[in-house]
């Protein structure tokens, strides 16, 4: 079984940045690229950004093109989302998975890391 462990998350004015983070660990980890998922208040659970464990290839959402990062430090088994000009709408609980193509390729999530943008 793979275990995700969120952190990073906290309140930031729109405009500023957060770095968030997601231990890895488990036997089959590298079987997966990793991404990062979010869900607001009332919203269903979006992708945003995904990585390869070599950096080989990433993706992102739309929505966050531009301002977020993803990165993998594999000595860590750590995956990486810097936020920059965070916006109001990046309000949500982020969590951490494996990803098939985009879509998450594991049936259940850490406990997420809370991101609160204020206006």
């Amino acid at each position: 079984q793979v275990h995700l462990v969120e952190s990073g998350g906290g309140l930031v004015q729109a405009g500023g940045s957060l770095r968030l983070s997601c231990a890895v660990s488990g036997r089959t980890f590298r079987r997966y690229a990793m991404g990062w998922f979010r869900q607001a208040p009332g919203r269903e659970r979006e992708f945003v950004a995904a990585i390869t464990w070599n950096g080989s290839w990433t993706a992102y959402a739309d929505s966050v093109k531009g301002r977020f990062t993803i990165s993998s430090d594999n000595a860590e088994n750590t995956v990486y989302l810097q936020m920059n000009n965070v916006k109001p709408e990046d309000t949500a609980v982020y969590y951490c998975n494996g990803v098939d193509g985009l879509a998450p390729a594991l049936d259940y999530w850490g406990q997420g890391t809370q991101v609160t943008v204020s206006s």
